[in-house]
């Protein structure tokens, strides 16, 4: 891998300015988002559905109530939340025009009726105060440089006494097998890239903190966790091939150079690494999500 010795503090100097930099306007949050929309991203947010993404929140909803999507990316999870609410109505934000598209046409093929899709940032939602029951937000809060600023705008936007339920990954707490000091590198480049650009790749260790920075209720707030595990020869293909695909033509890709933190060699050997784990008949890796359900 190659590193220049203060590759984070030069990336943040470097980008300062610009949208996608560390300190950036928060309205225009979007244009930094480090997996970007590669199709390899859009693969594995389309893998997600309700049950192996929301869980957690699934037990709390009712037939009619009003659900707030934030940050839906292609909508799998949304028009799951859409059929558990039934008569009610979900909407689906995102910041990626292009996204969006595609969770229409995915609602539009599954005959969802009572979901709409609209471009915005978690940090200025177009909503009047306290018009959903519940706001989600899944695996977003680790992408925003100020997560705490976003998650008073998802309560400002839930009903007094509704839920804001969010869920992200914690990269450090990932683990694989067998050792792989190839993944070992590759998680350590990202939580670099992700530092360069001023994010929280740690951010499920981190959400019962931030949703009492943000003013929510002690008493109202439940935290857990939950885990992905891609271990199946199947899963392993899956999850080893779409890393490998991130490393080398992703947005993560375009970031670590852009911050100095890595070459096209470099990346490309962590592509290999992916593969060659992918294909280890005792392969085994497991993503540990924090959750929080908190009381609006």
């Amino acid at each position: 891998m190659t590193h220049t010795p203060h590759g984070a503090d030069a990336a943040a100097d470097l980008h300062a300015d610009a949208p996608t930099g560390a300190g950036s306007d928060p309205a225009q949050e979007s244009e930094s988002y480090t997996h970007g929309h590669h199709e390899s991203v859009l693969r594995s947010h389309r893998w997600r559905t309700a049950e192996n993404s929301a869980g957690f929140l699934l037990p709390h909803l009712r037939a009619g109530m009003s659900v707030l999507d934030v940050g839906c990316g292609p909508a799998t999870v949304t028009v799951d939340l859409a059929d558990r609410v039934a008569d009610g109505r979900v909407v689906g934000v995102d910041a990626s025009e292009a996204v969006l598209a595609s969770a229409r046409e995915l609602a539009a093929q599954r005959g969802t009726a009572n979901i709409t899709f609209q471009h915005a940032n978690a940090y200025e939602l177009p909503f009047a105060d306290g018009t959903f029951d519940v706001v989600y937000a899944h695996q977003l809060l680790q992408h925003l440089s100020d997560p705490v600023a976003a998650l008073r705008e998802m309560k400002r936007v839930a009903r007094p006494g509704g839920l804001v339920a969010v869920r992200d990954a914690d990269y450090a707490a990932m683990t694989w097998y067998p050792e792989s000091p190839g993944l070992t590198e590759w998680n350590t480049l990202y939580h670099e890239v992700t530092h360069a650009y001023g994010f929280e790749a740690d951010a499920g260790r981190r959400l019962f903190a931030w949703v009492q920075d943000a003013g929510f209720d002690l008493d109202g707030i439940v935290p857990s966790a939950s885990t992905w595990c891609y271990a199946t020869p199947a899963d392993r293909a899956w999850w080893g091939g779409l890393w490998a695909e991130r490393c080398v033509a992703s947005n993560f890709a375009v970031q670590a150079k852009e911050s100095a933190l890595a070459d096209d060699v470099a990346l490309e050997q962590l592509a290999q690494d992916w593969l060659r784990w992918a294909e280890e008949p005792a392969g085994w890796f497991a993503v540990l999500n924090g959750e929080v359900l908190a009381r609006a």
